[in-house]
């Protein structure tokens, strides 16, 4: 659990904040900076899932049964991964979710969970986790749109080191040496998952799932819609100017 030092009473309250976006729209690195901006977890679905199994949690041992017998892990488990996560001292200020909600009954979870579940509803917007007084408990959702083709283009392009992880980009975040790790020099490979025909599956499932997530926090007014295909300078100025808009007062005050 990360320390909080004095000068965190002078943050504001962000809130939680959900990014949408299909593979490739820039998603990572937009969540990055805002992590670095506005110091809040970055909460992975698939990473609170490697975290649980690994640990053995009852939630964890029974997401592994699962997973072995080849099925889909249920929005029960996935659910209560994050539920627990969420009461953790480091998010009490807010935090950014990262693969969640996938669907409209995640969603509706979720809003259920931020009402009933971490607050004290005998005091409007205030967390049962300790020393948050957040006054904005609704998510910030923040769409990233990004032309079909130009997401293709991205994706293809991409390359990653077997060794230590880094990411690259062919067309705009090349290796110094031509398909060798600047870190390591190991030859780099590309992942299944950025595979053309994997590509269409993967956007073609983004379209069918994420849709009715987005449909579902527009018709409650929450959806905002960001022009992925800009420079990505320009789309993180405008995200960090809707997360301002939307932040409560300083903890401390």
């Amino acid at each position: 659990m990360p320390n909080q030092d004095l000068s965190s009473q002078d943050l504001p309250n962000i809130g939680p904040i959900v990014l949408l976006g299909p593979p490739g729209a820039g998603k990572g690195t937009q969540a990055k900076r805002i992590v670095e901006e506005f110091k809040i977890p970055q909460i992975s679905t698939g990473d609170l899932l490697r975290d649980n199994v690994q640990r053995h949690t009852p939630l964890g041992v029974q997401a592994k049964a699962v997973m072995e017998r080849g099925d889909l892990v249920s929005d029960d488990l996935v659910c209560g991964m994050v539920g627990e996560r969420l009461q953790l001292d480091d998010a009490r200020r807010g935090f950014i979710l990262d693969g969640f909600p996938r669907t409209v009954e995640q969603a509706i979870w979720l809003d259920g969970f931020l009402q009933h579940g971490i607050f004290d509803n005998s005091k409007p917007g205030a967390s049962k986790v300790k020393g948050a007084k957040a006054a904005h408990w609704t998510p910030i959702v923040i769409r990233m749109d990004v032309d079909y083709n130009k997401l293709k283009f991205r994706l293809t392009g991409r390359r990653s080191c077997p060794v230590c992880g880094r990411i690259y980009n062919v067309h705009s975040q090349p290796a110094s040496v031509d398909e060798v790790c600047d870190v390591d020099g190991a030859k780099l490979v590309i992942r299944d998952d950025d595979r053309e025909e994997v590509i269409q599956e993967r956007l073609a499932a983004y379209d069918r799932l994420t849709k009715p997530v987005a449909d579902y926090y527009d018709r409650k007014g929450r959806l905002f819609v960001v022009n992925g295909d800009r420079p990505m300078d320009k789309v993180t100025a405008e995200i960090f100017q809707e997360i301002r808009r939307h932040s409560a007062p300083a903890s401390g005050h």
